[in-house]
């Protein structure tokens, strides 16, 4: 290759790299931490809360059902030995049914506090993503990344918002609070 060709090349690719250069200069970055974020914001707080009350009440449930079935198995150990071969087979199917619908109806309920998860905390990241956007917006950032889900692998903490996200959303509920809560002009 030419002299000549070599330096139409490098200022090419000078010319090219300039702007990107400079316009990553100007990109303000910042990270936040969504999971921690949705879990310390209060409405957060409150959704956990109602969700593990709901799975505390499910679990007592299948707890008193599974010791029924222990005793019930105690039971059916102890007469064997007196019972025919057919009535213990018969016995011991129907204990045995009793378990799988035991099994099924936990699984049914981990479905069913999955979805429940999802229902309660889908409007509230939706909230939070409405706060993030807003100071994106004020700090002129031109990205937010969410800290565990980016592969970030090292962010110095004064990119992290997580902080100030939550504070601006507990802070955004406060005030149409207050004015639920003031008296009203008769």
């Amino acid at each position: 290759m030419s002299l000549r060709t070599t330096i139409a090349a490098a200022a090419a690719v000078l010319s090219f790299a300039m702007p990107v250069a400079a316009s990553a200069a100007e990109q303000k970055v910042a990270f936040v931490d969504l999971q921690r974020v949705l879990l310390e914001v209060d409405d957060g707080k409150a959704a956990k809360g109602r969700l593990q009350k709901w799975l505390d009440e499910r679990q007592k449930e299948i707890d008193k059902e599974q010791e029924a079935l222990r005793k019930e198995k105690e039971v059916l150990d102890k007469q064997a030995s007196a019972m025919s071969p057919d009535t213990k087979a018969q016995k011991e199917g129907e204990l045995q049914r009793k378990v799988m619908i035991l099994a099924q109806k936990w699984e049914k309920s981990r479905a069913e506090a999955a979805n429940k998860e999802r229902q309660e905390m889908e409007p509230i990241i939706g909230k939070i993503d409405q706060v993030i956007a807003g100071i994106a917006e004020r700090d002129d950032l031109s990205f937010v990344l969410e800290k565990r889900d980016s592969g970030i692998v090292f962010a110095r903490s004064q990119h992290d918002i997580s902080n100030e996200v939550i504070r601006a959303y507990n802070s955004a509920k406060k005030p149409a609070a207050a004015a639920k809560d003031a008296p009203t002009k008769k």
